[in-house]
């Protein structure tokens, strides 16, 4: 139960941060926007990997845990729960920042991202302006693929990082939001997505609702993707 509590509040912490770096840095139009943003989700990954590495291994993405789990590094009931509780920590995360928020009169404070493509209250995701669905969809397969290719690579028993991993695996999801913030805003991670999506709709926006999907069957197919060319590379299988 320990590690599914763990894996819990490393997802919590990644959304509370992460999001958390856009809501209160005006959303991510500009290039420093872009790279606070990245930081805070990669640093959130960082922070969390050497907090509960130990104790469940630091998925905090339902991506990593399905990748993990089509290479035989996780049983299948430890991949539900690990998924279960890590949905249910990115809801706990979306609800604390959604809790601030409503203490702030978003109207006069100018870092509050309230308005624009690329502004937003809850830090959900979105296909942005001039990205088709398609598109969106493609691009959250590829940077699953990559970030949780880097995630098998580095946590690997025989080849792995070693004690670096955890610098590694957030690093490379820095590198995976500077690309794709403009692109889908990055998930990467369907439980980031799912948080977020509810309480955007609270404020009347339907949108990430309806674009949840995107962010649920890109990761998943792209952490699926990464699990067999890594076997395939590291002569698993």
């Amino acid at each position: 139960m320990k590690k599914y509590i763990a894996e819990m509040i490393g997802t919590m912490v990644l959304v509370l941060m992460g999001c958390g770096s856009a809501i209160f840095n005006y959303g991510v139009g500009s290039t420093s926007q872009v790279l606070t943003v990245a930081f805070g989700f990669g640093l959130s990954v960082v922070a969390m990997a050497y907090a509960i590495g130990g104790v469940s291994g630091c998925h905090i993405n339902p991506a990593i845990t399905f990748g993990a789990f089509l290479s035989g590094r996780i049983s299948g009931k430890d991949a539900g729960m690990y998924i279960l509780y890590q949905v249910v920590g990115a809801i706990i995360g979306s609800a604390l920042l959604f809790l601030v928020v409503s203490f702030i009169d978003t109207g006069s404070a100018s870092y509050i991202a309230s308005g624009g493509d690329f502004a937003t209250l809850t830090g959900a995701n979105g296909c942005q302006p001039g990205v088709s669905i398609v598109g969106g969809l493609i691009a959250e397969i590829i940077f699953t693929f990559v970030f949780v290719l880097v995630v098998l690579g580095a946590t690997d028993s025989e080849k792995g990082a070693g004690n670096f991993a955890g610098l590694a695996i957030g690093l490379s999801l820095v590198l995976v939001h500077i690309v794709c913030i403009p692109l889908t805003g990055t998930s990467v991670n369907p439980a980031r997505s799912i948080g977020p999506a509810i309480f955007e709709a609270t404020y009347g926006n339907m949108g990430a609702l309806c674009q949840l999907w995107i962010f649920i069957i890109g990761p998943l197919f792209g952490g699926a993707l990464a699990s067999v060319v890594w076997n395939m590379v590291a002569g698993k299988k």
